[in-house]
């Protein structure tokens, strides 16, 4: 089928940013997102039946979240309004519900809102939506970078499907970036190949943002003048970044090498493979984040300070940058490798979350719940808390529906000042009468 109607709009498209130009036409065309778009799965079910319900689509930019939007429009029967939660305000709010409320009234006609960025939509905009989407008169489709049950308020999220959106992967992008050179839409007029590992490395450098990623591929295809092929080069020029200078799989490796020597408290290890990431051109910001990653789950409260120094040296680094930034990362580098180790927290979140996830309506003990009114207290809400400042800091009652045990402090470092106060406090006495102050 035909895009346009006239020249003029062809010549206008021509002109629109290779990413927009590249936007899926059909549910054929959208690349990734298998798990929710796959033979048979329910929300292609729902485009292909044109039966959609209220929808929030969640996760990282350039997946692919406006662009599914966009083939709905296409397909659907429907009246497909898009709105920007950046600058839309109430009024167009409003005004596009009335008009919806028409459409249905006059012609039998339903309307689909999408809602780009609904995350930026403030709680007064999102109640002013609740009405509508609950009665239907309108279907709406939001899209957003934030965790949908934190961003969004819960009443519109439980009168919608959520589907979370999972960052493309480099082959993914890899079979984008090869169909923009070819498409006719795409970059085909400049007749330009591409040499081995070039769209690769956009592909890896894009981090799974498909805009970023055909961005970076016109302009070097822009930029090659009279020759004809896109090199390695070009795409490290036009993604303004150097590659590393070695293999994916070496990066993996080395990083792994890197926490792993860490964690295995060899500072001299730890130096080396932190040198060789920097030589090779890892991005410092990367190399930070496993250094704090590793201070939490490997070092944790047997040493509380390593989070310290390891956070310090990631906001140092990003401030200074290269070449200075490799001394604020050596040094908190060595300090976690030198600190003692414990797990010990992070094994006690994982086992905490397991237990959530298998029973996730268990209720908070009315005695820890938050009494505000009279009504509430009345009703035994906040009754028989005991409050730890009278009782000398500390007095025993039951914390959780059930009590358990999830952090066991190790005898390393500091932690195994915790594990004794810990271990006469579980094994403690009930004060039962209040401390006089």
């Amino acid at each position: 089928m035909d895009l346009f109607t006239s020249s003029r709009e062809k010549e206008l498209f021509d002109q629109m940013p290779l990413a927009v130009r590249m936007q899926p036409q059909t549910l054929d065309e959208v690349i990734g997102q298998e798990h929710i778009l796959g033979p048979d799965k329910p929300l292609r079910k729902m485009i292909e039946a044109d039966k959609l319900q209220s929808l929030i689509f969640f996760g990282p930019p350039g997946c692919g979240k406006t662009a599914l939007a966009q083939v709905i429009a296409k397909r659907t029967e429907a009246l497909f309004v898009k709105l920007n939660a950046v600058i839309a305000k109430v009024d167009d709010l409003r005004l596009v519900i009335k008009n919806a409320k028409d459409q249905r009234a006059m012609y039998g006609k339903r309307t689909i809102v999408f809602i780009d960025e609904l995350h930026r939509f403030n709680k007064s905009q999102q109640d002013a939506l609740l009405p509508d989407v609950e009665d239907g008169t309108i279907i709406m489709i939001g899209a957003t970078t934030q965790n949908p049950f934190h961003a969004v308020i819960s009443a519109l999220v439980s009168r919608s499907q959520v589907f979370r959106y999972e960052e493309l992967g480099t082959k993914a992008l890899v079979e984008l970036l090869q169909k923009a050179l070819i498409a006719e839409r795409g970059l085909k007029q400049f007749n330009v190949t591409a040499e081995a590992g070039a769209l690769e490395f956009l592909a890896e450098q894009a981090e799974g943002d498909a805009r970023k990623a055909l961005n970076a591929l016109e302009l070097g295809v822009l930029t090659l003048g009279t020759r004809k092929v896109f090199t390695k080069a070009d795409a490290e020029e036009a993604i303004q970044s150097k590659a590393v200078v070695y293999d994916e799989n070496d990066h993996y490796d080395v990083i792994s090498a890197f926490i792993k020597s860490m964690r295995g408290s060899d500072p001299d290890a730890a130096v080396y493979w932190l040198a060789k990431m920097i030589y090779a051109g890892e991005d410092p910001a990367f190399i930070a984040r496993r250094i704090v990653i590793c201070a939490s789950e490997d070092v944790g409260n047997a040493d509380p300070q390593a989070l310290v120094v390891a956070n310090a040296a990631r906001e140092t680094a990003e401030f200074i940058g290269l070449p200075e930034a490799r001394i604020p990362l050596a040094q908190a580098a060595i300090y976690v490798a030198c600190a003692p180790k414990s797990n010990a927290s992070y094994v006690a979140i994982d086992a905490a979350l397991a237990d959530v996830k298998s029973q996730p309506t268990r209720k908070v003990p009315d005695h820890l719940k938050n009494a505000v009114y009279d009504g509430e207290k009345k009703m035994g809400i906040g009754k028989d808390y005991k409050y730890a400042h009278s009782y000398g800091g500390y007095v025993k009652q039951a914390y959780m529906p059930e009590p358990k045990i999830y952090y066991e402090p190790t005898e390393n470092g500091v932690e195994k000042r915790i594990k004794e106060k810990l271990d006469k406090l579980r094994g403690g006495e009930d004060r039962s009468k209040e401390v006089k102050k």
